[in-house]
């Protein structure tokens, strides 16, 4: 009977991570088909910005917002439902960083689709003319993540599989979004936006749900980004998880240097000073904790974007108020009550459940 359980919960996991990994038909087809509206549709290759809003996408007067994705209908979500719910939407500038790939069909999408009161700039990778130490630096950053995913795909073996951490720690390292630019790109963004100098960021899978134009005059006390940090319910409750679940405290290098048992800081929505950042070594630091990581057998953190940065921004974190960030949607229990899912300003679907996808849907909801 136990190993039928075991097996069963195996199958069960399975299914799930296949699920929540996989790129649903319809957005397949909805790329295909934008992509072929910019060939041959005149205004899917219209400007972005439009003329008259150029100007504002090195105006550090107005809201700068930073998406780094390469999802088109996760991308149109955000940046519609931050200005539905914005005081001033015609503050609001948005800049979409997208690879070559999906360049096209983003470019067209929020081309047809404008937005009159906000400006929407979409930029690919490969119209960026990086300085040689930037590419240096993001190409040894890619091929040490990509050396961490092929360490856990070589320990993902059928005949060694249990149902424990380990290989929930295998499984996740081969989400798609370990290997991906679009999300180790982040620590650049001073580089992406030397003209700005603070900034929102977004992840794709967010929905703003209340005005977030507070944010921008959020004093941060000299510190490089605000996150929430402390949580909504309570002294001993983290609003993620704890440090001891990202990094491996049983190794020297990490029990040195932090407390396993502080909470974390959310990604997800957060505000960058991107001044303040420009002074410090983070991203230096960021690639010292990688190669260390390499030398070290990869086994200083769990696989995932976060566990790096953790340590990157050491010392650089503001805490800021729990409502504007609530995390942990998409998974198969909501750890927030109804109220507090009301009151935050940006909803955060950081599990696998994506809205997009059909795990996430809301007939499936009691089954999460």
């Amino acid at each position: 009977m136990e190993q039928k359980v075991q097996s069963a919960k195996k199958r069960e996991l399975m299914y799930w991570y296949l699920a929540s990994r996989g790129v649903p038909k319809s957005l397949h087809c909805l790329c295909l088909k934008l992509a072929e509206e910019y060939a041959v549709n005149a205004m899917a290759r219209s400007r972005l910005p439009s003329p008259e809003h150029v100007s504002r996408l090195a105006d550090t007067s107005f809201h700068h917002v930073v998406l780094l994705t390469d999802n088109v209908l996760a991308a149109s979500v955000v940046v519609s439902s931050t200005v539905a719910n914005a005081a001033n939407p015609e503050k609001l500038v948005f800049h979409i960083v997208t690879d070559k790939k999906t360049y096209t069909p983003m470019h067209a999408w929020f081309a047809i689709n404008s937005i009159k009161s906000a400006a929407v700039e979409v930029k690919g990778l490969h119209q960026y003319d990086w300085s040689q130490e930037v590419n240096v630096g993001v190409k040894q950053m890619l091929e040490i993540h990509r050396l961490i995913w092929s360490h856990y795909y070589k320990n993902l073996k059928e005949e060694d599989f249990e149902y424990d951490g380990e290989h929930r720690s295998c499984l996740e390292a081969l989400n798609p979004s370990c290997l991906s630019l679009m999300n180790h790109l982040r620590i650049y963004i001073p580089e992406l936006f030397p003209d700005l100098d603070k900034i929102v960021f977004l992840d794709d899978d967010v929905v703003v749900q209340h005005d977030i134009s507070s944010l921008w005059t959020l004093d941060l006390n000299g510190k490089v980004v605000g996150a929430v940090v402390d949580s909504w319910c309570g002294d001993n409750c983290c609003p993620g998880r704890k440090y001891k679940d990202y990094l491996n405290f049983s190794h020297p290098i990490i029990s040195s240097n932090l407390n396993q048992n502080r909470c974390a800081w959310l990604s997800g929505m957060n505000v960058f000073d991107l001044e303040a950042w420009r002074r410090t070594n983070i991203t230096t630091s960021y690639h010292k904790w990688l190669k260390l990581s390499l030398n070290s057998g990869l086994t200083l953190w769990q696989p995932g974007v976060l566990p790096p940065a953790l340590l990157a921004f050491e010392g650089y974190v503001h805490p800021i108020d729990p409502l504007w960030h609530v995390a942990g949607l998409g998974y198969r229990s909501p750890s927030a009550g109804g109220e507090i899912l009301e009151a935050a300003a940006v909803l955060h679907f950081n599990g696998p459940a994506k809205p997009w996808l059909e795990i996430g849907s809301p007939e499936n909801q009691n089954r999460r």
